[in-house]
């Protein structure tokens, strides 16, 4: 066997070990996103399930997202009852269940796209999928309703899935995390020790 003739019988061998390992490559992440497809279709109860509070900051109505029971707006006040959210992780993946936290009504989207509060948060119609986009921005598309998401007008009024896309301005969102009602701590003051105040402790111990 002619040099030439090794040289390319290498080249090939090693294409062909090049080709074989992409093939494999792929195949393990077809089988990847297939698993996750499977999952995140039924809800995981054997997974200890996540709980978050936070805003919902809309984009358009620049105010944040509140459930005052069925009815649903994106007007309400940050640090607002009204507007604190309780976020469960329904799966593994980024499905999650949206609630108002004084009302405990879910945020849930109906067949015609229209958003409404239930009871009752059990139905995939209450389930959305967080999409984290380029601009720092989160869209909830709809787990049920594939291509509809969870956008308001600038009024604060809901609009309706079918006329939702990712791209919309009103179907971003920010999460924002409570607002601190609490009173705002005392600022640390120091004390200059001198031979006075030694002595003031020194009786104070003994």
């Amino acid at each position: 066997m002619s040099p030439l003739t090794s040289r390319v019988l290498y080249i090939f061998l090693n294409l062909l070990t090049l080709y074989s390992q992409v093939q494999e490559s792929k195949q393990t992440t077809e089988h990847f996103r297939t698993y996750v497809e499977n999952h995140t279709k039924h809800s995981d109860d054997l997974s200890r399930k996540q709980i978050r509070i936070y805003q919902l900051y809309s984009r358009t109505s620049g105010k944040h997202v509140q459930v005052l029971a069925k009815k649903i707006n994106a007007n309400g006040e940050d640090g607002g009852k009204y507007a604190l959210l309780v976020v469960e992780t329904d799966t593994f993946g980024s499905h999650v269940r949206i609630k108002g936290k004084e009302t405990n009504h879910y945020i849930c989207m109906s067949k015609r796209g229209k958003i409404l509060g239930k009871v009752n948060g059990k139905s995939r119609e209450c389930v959305f999928v967080e999409e984290v986009l380029e601009n720092n921005y989160t869209a909830l598309m709809s787990a049920k309703y594939k291509g509809w998401y969870l956008g308001f007008t600038r009024k604060g009024r809901p609009r309706k899935g079918s006329k939702t896309e990712q791209n919309q301005r009103e179907a971003h969102f920010m999460k924002r995390p409570p607002k601190d009602k609490g009173e705002h701590h005392r600022p640390f003051k120091y004390t200059t020790v001198t031979k006075r105040t030694k002595r003031a402790r020194h009786h104070k111990t003994s």
